[in-house]
């Protein structure tokens, strides 16, 4: 199946905006759509949150009024974009139905890349942030059983497993354990470039949509969760964006974001099964490959680059296809005790004693009861006996069976 976006004729620029009657589209059916056209859009997204606020920062730390104005005029096709995504949104569904399909995402899109990786890096640390947001589906779908009556096993479609990863009040680590060797992207396999990019942008969204609807929520014990759970997706961003090569320029790197925007619109136009929002995928591809065009002369001429000194061959790699991947997760969940000392990682219980995790972990975490995270399974098990889970066999970690109480101490 092969695809090289610099070999199509791109529209004109002027046609790619997005007209009002078209910017507010029909809304998924919150029952009946497949989960993973759920997760399609909310990486779309993200994809399109990331690319305009990368172009504001290009603005702010660019000189060149011509260079400023071709941004303007990109950004705002983007802008247009991400609105129309972000309107597929449902009224009626919950902000915690949305977080419920956020975290599918980020275990399922992580799972993918971390199979995909020829880089060891880039996959361990892949592996490591996977555990972690499968562990705040859980702490979720407890608190949306608990609060609304919901079964998330619905909303996932049974492809994911709910059960315990990493316990979260575990993955409170000290800053400068999250920082890791950059990639270099002249020397990267294109899938490389093209994981870091996307995981960074992933989880960049659930980062913002968790900070923006903490405020908001409508309970005290949820707040408190999306604000506990939103400082590790902080940590997450942190990880993923040290990965990403720290020495392109910013004609190089928007270069990259627009061939990503274009590898996602066609991976999702592919793979997905909605006729109507297929159709978008499509038309948002055309819009994407006109912008990698217009950056590509940018890159030349402002620079004296051809593309292809940043991308060497555009053709795409295989499409991100979503589709279950339970038996990589159990497999991966046999590193829960692991930790990061910085670009490091290590067995908790290798840490030396006086190591800033446990000095962090005191301030943070000083009396466990209070943890939202571990609060609200503690609250549902004293309600129901035991905690919420959908699994289809024993978890795979013994210390992580029980479900009558929380385990705070696995990777702490």
């Amino acid at each position: 199946m092969k695809f090289n976006p610099f070999e199509i004729k791109p529209l004109p620029l002027n046609k790619c905006f997005i007209p009002q009657k078209k910017l507010f589209p029909k809304s998924y059916d919150k029952v009946n759509t497949s989960p993973f056209t759920k997760v399609r859009i909310i990486l779309m997204n993200g994809t399109e949150f990331e690319n305009v606020f990368f172009m504001h920062n290009f603005q702010r730390h660019c000189t060149n009024n011509d260079i400023r104005r071709e941004l303007a005029l990109i950004r705002k096709q983007e802008q247009l974009q991400q609105k129309r995504i972000g309107l597929l949104k449902p009224i009626d569904e919950s902000i915690l139905e949305t977080t419920i399909s956020y975290e599918q995402l980020a275990i399922e899109l992580t799972a993918i890349l971390a199979q995909r990786e020829p880089d060891y890096n880039v996959k361990r640390g892949l592996d490591f942030a996977l555990l972690e947001d499968f562990d705040h589906l859980y702490r979720f779908s407890n608190l949306l059983d608990m609060e609304a009556d919901k079964d998330a096993k619905t909303i996932v479609g049974g492809f994911t497993e709910i059960m315990p990863g990493r316990p979260t009040i575990s993955e409170h680590r000290y800053p400068y354990d999250d920082v890791r060797a950059y990639t270099n992207y002249q020397k990267a396999d294109p899938m490389t470039k093209l994981s870091t990019s996307i995981i960074t942008a992933a989880e960049q969204q659930t980062m913002n949509y968790y900070m923006n609807v903490a405020p908001i929520y409508k309970t005290e014990l949820g707040r408190k969760l999306f604000g506990e759970i939103g400082m590790i997706e902080e940590q997450h961003v942190t990880q993923y964006g040290s990965l990403m090569d720290a020495n392109v320029t910013m004609l190089e790197c928007l270069l990259m974001h627009e061939y990503v925007e274009c590898y996602l619109y066609w991976s999702c136009a592919i793979d997905e099964t909605d006729e109507y929002i297929k159709q978008i995928w499509e038309e948002h591809l055309q819009i994407e490959i006109a912008h990698l065009h217009k950056v590509a002369e940018l890159l030349e001429k402002y620079e004296g680059k051809h593309y292809t000194r940043v991308i060497p061959n555009g053709e795409f790699p295989e499409p991100i296809r979503f589709g279950e991947n339970k038996e990589y997760v159990r497999k991966v969940l046999e590193s829960v005790n692991l930790t990061s000392f910085r670009e490091e990682y290590i067995e908790v219980n290798h840490l030396p004693k006086n190591a800033e995790f446990f000095k962090y972990q005191d301030i943070i975490n000083k009396t466990t009861a209070n943890v939202p995270s571990h609060k609200v399974i503690n609250m549902y098990i004293n309600k129901n006996g035991e905690d919420y889970r959908y699994q289809d066999k024993p978890h795979p970690i013994r210390d992580l069976q029980d479900r009558t109480s929380d385990n705070t101490e696995v990777g702490r």
